[in-house]
């Protein structure tokens, strides 16, 4: 049963609550579109409404254009909605509509003949590390947002926590933490690439990445930095892939292979800097705390500390992270996207000094929070 709305509250006074009530008069709404300079905002506006809107019917094409391959079928040069059609086993007339739709979003280009080819956003999207196989994993968080209602209410199950059932503690099924490794691996080199722009590892000796998966963020920082030891912590069934992938980075000889837990395990010693990649936002406050104290007591003094992942924009909402992140992170059901200033707060009650926020130059990749261990 839905709840009975409440009638909508007073606006209240003032030139904002004036400004309010005129944007939601439709009577002022047709005046404005009829006036040059307010007719400018107004489409805008409605503009940007409209975006909010359709977002979903826009992501599901996008879906569809990654699923039939339709950008890779375009690299190769322009295509005719006839010739995608039956290569995708997709009527002619429906492909018209999907490649129009492509092209809409700026993701096709269509030509004087009719046919299309990519567009840069389209070549663009090719181009970026793990966006395709993250654009197909949206399938279950889609489904877990089908009624966002009972979801924010709080589902009893969701897709999403199935997907990463590590965060819950334990090793999880072989084939699943694979597939959960691997998604996250593709996307770590941008994380790589703006941490790096970010953080100065000049001065570190040897660093180790907690909950690093299968080693793709420290081979990015190893081959920026060759004088730097490295050490990879996480979960054994996680890390059985990170021989290879270090090996055929040229790395074997430089890095140290912890399988361990760190909601059970002690930290291992001896890092002068410890680096947090995408966990934080995994978990729970009360985790991330436990984790926080744990990283204090294995770093030496004057150890640093690296965290980076998407943050709320807190007091200055984001649209990249206080929306997507944010909601994926409560599909999961155990993790919160943190603002800097939370994130802060937490290594504060840790007993770290010179803590310092550094917002990204993509939020939606990352930004990083560092922080050191007091020193004696």
């Amino acid at each position: 049963m839905v709840d009975a709305p409440h009638p909508a509250a007073p606006l209240g006074f003032g030139l904002r609550a004036m400004i309010l009530r005129l944007a939601s008069s439709r009577g002022f709404q047709k005046f404005a579109a009829k006036v040059p300079g307010l007719r400018r905002i107004a489409r805008a506006e409605g503009s940007a409404l409209f975006d909010l809107v359709a977002g979903f019917v826009n992501s599901q094409a996008l879906m569809a254009l990654v699923e039939l391959r339709v950008l890779h079928q375009l690299s190769g040069g322009a295509q005719s909605a006839a010739e995608l059609g039956a290569r995708c086993q997709v009527p002619e007339a429906r492909m018209q509509i999907l490649l129009q739709a492509g092209a809409a979003l700026g993701l096709l280009r269509r030509g004087r003949d009719g046919r299309f080819d990519l567009a840069l956003r389209g070549a663009s999207l090719l181009g970026v590390p793990g966006l395709e196989a993250m654009i197909r994993h949206h399938r279950a968080f889609y489904a877990d947002l089908a009624d966002p209602v009972a979801f924010l209410r709080g589902a009893e199950q969701t897709e999403l926590a199935k997907f990463w059932p590590y965060v819950f503690g334990g090793e999880g099924d072989p084939e699943v933490s694979a597939t959960y490794s691997n998604l996250m691996a593709e996307s770590q080199a941008l994380v790589a690439e703006d941490t790096l722009g970010l953080v100065d590892f000049r001065g570190i000796t040897r660093l180790m990445d907690v909950g690093g998966g299968t080693g793709a963020f420290l081979a990015a920082i190893g081959q920026a930095h060759k004088d730097i030891r490295l050490d990879l912590f996480d979960l054994p069934v996680v890390v059985a892939g990170a021989k290879a992938r270090l090996g055929e980075a040229g790395l074997s000889g430089r890095v140290t292979i912890h399988p361990g837990s760190f909601r059970d395990d002690v930290l291992p010693r001896g890092a002068d800097a410890i680096s947090l990649v995408r966990v934080l936002y995994d978990h729970n406050d009360s985790t991330v705390a436990r984790l926080l104290s744990a990283v204090h007591a294995a770093l030496p003094p004057g150890g640093r500390l690296i965290i980076s992942e998407p943050m709320s924009g807190g007091d200055h909402p984001d649209r990249t992270t206080d929306v997507y992140f944010s909601l994926y992170t409560l599909a999961m059901q155990t993790g919160r996207t943190r603002s800097g200033a939370e994130i802060a707060a937490l290594l504060k009650a840790c007993g770290f000094e010179d803590i310092r926020i550094r917002w990204g130059y993509r939020p939606f990749v990352t930004s990083v929070v560092t922080a050191v261990r007091k020193k004696a």
